[in-house]
């Protein structure tokens, strides 16, 4: 049983896409959850499916999303780290590292969940991985906490190997698909047409859907 999790991860949704099952049955074991998002995706490009945001609206849409998705996941403790979407490449690196490491100190996490450096496509994800480890590597080796580090490369297979850790999450998927929900502005279109496919048993959707996977980070 793990102590705390902490995940850290750059944009609202992240969690719900990257993690959400893996939150959701930790959360429903008892294990407390901190999720530090970093940015409240303001320059994301979906405005919802019938455009109900603008560019001026859109962060607190987000935000309020984000909120909601969270209480699906059963994540009491949520904290915003304040940085700007698409900009988290070009902060200084120890900045953002101590943001990070003063949410570490504050909730002693045993796993930390984020994204793989260099295995994220997205440069924020990147970015954010890159901190949460920079910011680790502060840390005596023998007092980091296990890092299940996300990857979404097409090469991530041959670069890093194969997945260390693969989660069923089928016992929660209705809380992850609540969450997913949770993001309207940026997945309600997506899940309509997800929907379909699950009703239709597609194997494919329900896989990547049903099982979550990590790479523990190697230090």
């Amino acid at each position: 049983m793990e102590r705390h999790v902490l995940v850290v991860l750059p944009h609202p949704d992240d969690e719900s896409f990257g993690a959400g099952g893996t939150i959701a049955l930790y959360t429903k074991a008892g294990v407390p959850v901190t999720y530090a998002c970093g940015t409240l995706g303001q320059m994301g490009r979906n405005m919802g499916k019938n455009v109900f945001a603008n560019r001026e609206t859109i962060p607190q849409i987000r935000k309020k999303e984000l909120e909601d998705a969270c209480k699906e996941l059963g994540v009491q403790d949520l904290r915003l780290l304040g940085f700007h979407d698409k900009t988290m490449e070009f902060e200084d690196i120890d900045v953002v590292a101590d943001a990070i490491e003063q949410v570490i100190q504050e909730t002693n996490p045993s796993l930390i969940i984020t994204f793989y450096p260099d295995q994220a496509v997205h440069p924020d994800h990147d970015a954010c991985g890159r901190a949460v480890i920079h910011a680790l590597s502060r840390m005596p080796l023998e007092q980091r906490p296990v890092v299940y580090a996300l990857a979404i490369t097409k090469n991530r297979v041959e670069v890093l190997g194969e997945p260390d850790v693969v989660i069923d999450i089928n016992d929660v998927l209705d809380v992850k698909l609540a969450a997913l929900r949770a993001h309207r502005s940026q997945t309600e279109a997506m899940l309509q047409d997800m929907q379909q496919k699950i009703d239709k048993q597609d194997e494919t959707t329900l896989n990547w859907l049903r099982y979550e996977q990590f790479w523990i980070y190697k230090w």
